[in-house]
């Protein structure tokens, strides 16, 4: 899937090429495209990414508009982030997703305590029901300011993309010591005008199951006239991912 992306852009860039060399004749070769500098933008954001906490939000801090967007993956939940590496083996509440079911019930620093009756531990943070069929209800008990709360979710399809601040704010949540994959490796940068396309490959260990897990990304920047990343999203193996870390897949 990822060459193909890759492979039919570069095929673009190659018809662009080729129609400019016929439109100058016999008149010798044509002149080197100039660098697009939002490759090398793109190039610096992925990198930074890869290599820790810090230098992943100075780089969203330095590459990002401020009215830019991450337009993260679909899912099928209740739209809210945590820390998977709680040192106490925790599930808190790091930020919420604008326009998600959580949106205005959920805050951040809540603690679950409890997902359907199953208490929430270390061995099963993964596994609890927040994800599944939209529409179907899910109660649960949480922690705030000390006191325990029953709360009922119905799960949605969460596609809201958010903000350079939100972005930062969801970072910022991260565990920085196990924050990059094991290895990471750059393949391929391609673009033209305001549009860049990053082809991305790492290799991890599962956290849960302690198996190790290779997956590819491409990633799509749109960049405004003054450089900096506006639009920002990605298609991953999220899927082979999870499978290769032994979860089976029921829908």
């Amino acid at each position: 899937m990822y060459q193909f992306v890759t492979k039919s852009v570069s095929a673009a860039l190659g018809a662009i090429v080729i129609v400019g060399l016929t439109a100058c004749g016999g008149a010798g070769p044509a002149p080197a495209p100039a660098e697009n500098p939002n490759i090398a933008a793109a190039k610096q954001w992925v990198t930074a990414g890869a290599a820790g906490k810090t230098e992943a939000m100075a780089a969203v801090q330095e590459l990002m508009a401020e009215d830019g967007l991450l337009y993260r993956s679909r899912y099928v939940g209740f739209g809210f982030t945590w820390d998977p590496a709680d040192e106490e083996g925790r599930m808190i509440v790091g930020t919420v997703t604008p326009e998600s079911p959580v949106d205005g019930l959920l805050q951040s620093g809540d603690q679950f305590l409890s997902v359907r009756g199953v208490e929430v531990n270390e061995a099963n943070m993964g596994k609890l029901d927040f994800r599944g069929k939209p529409g179907e209800v899910v109660d649960a008990v949480i922690l705030r300011d000390g006191e325990s709360m029953d709360i009922s979710v119905a799960r949605g399809i969460i596609d809201t993309p958010i903000s350079k601040a939100q972005m930062l704010a969801w970072m910022d949540t991260g565990d920085a010591d196990t924050w990059g994959p094991d290895k990471w490796e750059f393949h391929e940068a391609i673009g033209q005008g305001n549009v860049v396309y990053v082809w991305t490959q790492g290799w991890d260990t599962d956290e849960v199951s302690g198996l190790p897990v290779d997956n590819h990304t491409v990633t799509r920047f749109e960049f405004n006239d003054e450089g900096k990343v506006v639009a920002l999203g990605n298609l991953s193996e999220d899927r082979f991912a999870l499978e290769q870390a032994g979860w089976t897949i029921s829908r």
